[in-house]
């Protein structure tokens, strides 16, 4: 199974890179690409760019990226109840290709970390009702709230055990789907 691993920022340090990271190990016999954003940052996407330029070479190869998984990890931080611009660029611009969906139906497990109490529940949200849009498959969703305390940064990992298991339970339910593991 080949697993792409996205975490919606171009921060550095973000808690939902080391969230992603941990998800991504738990899986059994699976190869994992970590992706950073960076490498993908583009012009602002603007209609008359787009008409004089066309799609930037980083939209198609970010595209390419999604078509070669089986299953999509995406970790989304949550900036001012929505995504991060750093992301929402990178969505903009992949979905400008033509005659393709961003996320091409591939199988996800949509996430989000933040140091609150709602755990980034307003991307979560707004990404869920705006993803099958876009050729968003979501199998699952999971939300880890109050990062700073429910993460142990030093081993990497969740170290609150009722959100770990929950995170493994979702991640054992995906992996017994036949058509993830098929393709």
């Amino acid at each position: 199974m080949k697993i792409l691993a996205i975490a919606g920022t171009n921060s550095e340090n973000s808690m939902n890179k080391q969230l992603v990271a941990y998800a991504s190990a738990i899986f059994e016999n699976a190869e994992v690409e970590v992706v950073d954003l960076n490498p993908f940052e583009m012009p602002i996407y603007k209609h008359e760019r787009e008409l004089a330029n066309g799609v930037p070479q980083e939209a198609k190869d970010f595209a390419a990226k999604i078509d070669g998984a089986n299953l999509l990890l995406v970790s989304l931080p949550e900036h001012n109840g929505t995504y991060s611009t750093a992301f929402k660029n990178v969505f903009d611009w992949v979905s400008r290709i033509k005659d393709r969906t961003v996320w091409n139906e591939v199988p996800m497990l949509l996430m989000s970390a933040a140091p609150g109490a709602r755990g980034g529940a307003g991307v979560l949200e707004a990404a869920t009702k705006r993803f099958p849009f876009h050729g968003g498959n979501i199998v699952e969703t999971f939300s880890l709230p109050f990062f700073n305390d429910n993460f142990d940064k030093t081993a990497q990992k969740i170290s609150n055990e009722e959100k770990d298991s929950e995170l493994r339970e979702k991640i054992q339910k995906i992996s017994a789907i036949e058509s993830i593991l098929e393709k």
